[in-house]
């Protein structure tokens, strides 16, 4: 549940209607979890709250975006929520891995706090293992998207100019049938599961995730923001003429 901060101006805080929001998924290499942090960190964006749960591990610590000594002190805990109006966004940042089983209470918690905020879409940052990628995914670049079917009649068309990929489905059972195809995201966490349910629920979302292995992932965040703002435009990209 959503809990407004007193300097994100209570209920105001609390109604994001046609705003964007933006969050990771715990994956791999905590890519999604990084990217965040350099979203909220470029845009300097206002913390409104955060997002009371028991599904994931508890966890307190200073402020990862201190820029002085007078906010150098403030607390920041395992999940808390960031606004910039002037662009319609709103982030959700988690800190923290989930506690077993409570995958499915959180994806529940999670899409009935984004109907009720009115939110417009939900756009999800992820990542994937490298090592378990099928011979179609070795191709071209490691970065993928999925769209559910009403953001897909939105936006659809403008993925198809961006010249992205789909992540593309894998045979259920390779080696012995390839007919069977369903979607596999080794590594990526709650991704699967809230791709699915927001299928279901008629919610607005799209995932972008990378291939990627453990290790030093900042350039991965890297990345994976810059695809990110190829579509939202967060940032003005600069584009030098050849």
């Amino acid at each position: 549940m959503f809990v407004p901060c007193d300097r994100g101006g209570g209920s105001a805080a609390s109604d994001f209607k046609g705003f964007t929001l933006l969050m990771p998924a715990v994956s791999v290499g905590n890519v999604g979890q990084l990217a965040i942090d350099l979203v909220i960190s470029t845009l300097d964006m206002t913390k409104v709250g955060y997002f009371y749960t028991d599904c994931l591990v508890p966890m307190v610590g200073n402020n990862p975006y201190a820029t002085a000594e007078e906010n150098s002190t403030e607390l920041s805990i395992n999940a808390e929520v960031y606004s910039l109006p002037s662009k319609k966004l709103v982030v959700l940042q988690i800190r923290s891995p989930f506690i077993k089983n409570k995958y499915r209470p959180f994806c529940e918690a999670l899409l009935s706090w984004v109907k009720g905020s009115r939110c417009a879409r939900v756009v999800v940052l992820s990542s994937s293992h490298a090592y378990q990628r099928d011979d179609e995914q070795l191709l071209g670049t490691p970065l993928r998207y999925l769209l559910t079917p009403d953001l897909e009649k939105a936006v659809g068309g403008l993925m198809q100019e961006l010249n992205w990929k789909e992540m593309e489905k894998v045979a259920a059972y390779p080696g012995i049938s390839d007919t069977d195809k369903v979607l596999h995201i080794p590594g990526g966490g709650i991704t699967k599961l809230l791709f699915t349910e927001s299928c279901s629920k008629g919610i607005q979302m799209a995932v972008l995730l990378k291939f990627c292995s453990e290790g030093d992932n900042i350039p991965d965040a890297f990345v994976l923001v810059n695809y990110l703002n190829e579509w939202l435009q967060l940032v003005k990209s600069e584009v030098s003429a050849v």
